[in-house]
């Protein structure tokens, strides 16, 4: 069984097939997508009709401009209606999370203290200027209260960002219950959605959000485009991201003589990506018409299938952050005691066809604290690292099977 209830968010080309190293080949079975998902025919379809329109993007009459500029606003009411954004709300294109969440950066108030626990991925752990890192907590219970007592010594302003999504463990953080304790603060709250918008509903609202970010390369339009969605009086009130040509609105003889955009065009400075904006509208709207419970549902399916595949490989130890259960989207990893984890992703490359993530993830500090009683081999980062498998939709039952079996086999071989 596959992982997909409609024509628009089948993968494209789900039987590619990859020359293994003995010379014969086999289908790729793709088990990277918390690094980069496949594109799904949403994206394409939309890349592929606009292509012989494309044109600039608020800049000319002619149709081709006319239809750019159109196809782009369509791209930016159909991320918005994704994340319910309301009406004192902006959505800003940019490149993927990590330059959302560095444009909040940059546009957060003078004097506000960014709280922020070290189990981040990168992108949401490096850009605050003014940060109170908080130890990453043993459950969601403790993340809830770290972010009270924390909110509790910070004077001015102050905002809490947050994974939805761990993209090391696929761990879900609490982040209603998060938000409310910000709010109750008077603090605002950032999540980074990266690993939640491709597996569960992101609105806004429901998350108790003020702002959240994703990138289409991980949501099924791999074509370079991400999104800072939320309250747009800090966005209109900061310096402009980029100062060029669209975050202008007029310029003087001067230097300095200058008055800027507001909305999105402050920030979205030169010839925006018109392609990636619309794939990733596309897929925004085909995700809003599916069946996300359906697709929940088969995706626990997989997960439980592959958790309880794995428990049978000798010397495979999933990893976790929280103790106990914990939602869960379709990420795992694994220490892989005594074994280096990207000899054995190469092997399951080389002589499987199966294409899996090894190292640290971009998130350091989380990674160590999860190897440290193991006896994991060091990355090129000279710490431990894992063996990280991820799915979604186009995702097989045989994928996860042929998984297991390389993983038993390779265990098996080294014994």
């Amino acid at each position: 069984m596959i992982l997909t209830v409609r024509h628009d968010l089948d993968v494209v080309d789900p039987n590619a097939n990859v020359a293994l190293a003995n010379g014969e080949s086999i289908r790729f079975a793709h088990l990277d997508y918390a690094a980069s998902a496949p594109c799904v025919r949403a994206a394409a379809d939309a890349v592929e009709g606009l292509l012989p329109w494309y044109g600039s993007v608020h800049r000319g009459t002619g149709v081709r401009a006319r239809t750019s500029t159109l196809a782009y606003e369509r791209a930016r009411e159909r991320v918005a209606a994704f994340v319910g954004a309301r009406a004192s709300d902006a959505v800003v294109f940019t490149r993927n999370t990590t330059d959302a969440l560095n444009l909040l950066a940059r546009a957060l108030p003078a004097g506000t203290t960014t709280i922020v626990f070290d189990g981040e991925h990168h992108a949401n752990l490096l850009p605050w200027p003014r940060q109170l890192r908080l130890a990453c907590p043993e459950t969601p219970d403790a993340a809830v209260e770290a972010v009270a007592k924390a909110l509790a010594t910070v004077r001015g302003p102050a905002l809490v960002a947050v994974t939805g999504a761990s993209n090391v463990t696929g761990e879900v953080w609490p982040v209603q219950r998060i938000a409310a304790v910000a709010h109750a603060h008077g603090a605002r709250v950032a999540v980074d959605a990266a690993q939640l918008a491709p597996h569960s509903p992101v609105v806004l609202a429901d998350l108790g959000a003020d702002y959240v970010a994703f990138s289409g390369h991980k949501l099924y339009a791999p074509f370079g485009a991400g999104v800072l969605a939320g309250a747009a009086d800090w966005l209109d009130a900061a310096e402009p991201y980029l100062s060029g040509g669209g975050a202008s609105a007029t310029v003087g003889d001067r230097p300095g003589e200058v008055t800027w955009a507001t909305g999105p065009a402050r920030h979205e400075g030169g010839t925006p990506n018109l392609l990636g904006a619309a794939a990733l509208g596309a897929v925004c709207a085909a995700l809003g018409r599916a069946d996300r419970a359906a697709l929940h549902e088969r995706e626990q399916e997989l997960l439980a299938r592959l958790r309880t595949g794995l428990a049978s490989v000798p010397g495979a130890v999933e990893v976790t952050a929280f103790r106990g259960a914990a939602p869960r989207v379709g990420i795992v990893s694994l220490a892989l005691p005594g074994r280096d984890p990207a000899v054995v992703a190469t092997q399951l490359a080389d002589k499987y066809g199966i294409g899996v993530r090894a190292g640290q993830f971009c998130a350091h500090p989380l990674t160590r604290r999860l190897t440290a009683d193991r006896a994991a081999a060091p990355c090129e980062a000279g710490s431990p690292s894992l063996l990280r498998v991820s799915f979604g939709l186009g995702t097989r039952d045989d994928d996860i099977d042929r998984l297991v079996s390389a993983l038993a086999t390779l265990t098996a071989a080294r014994s």
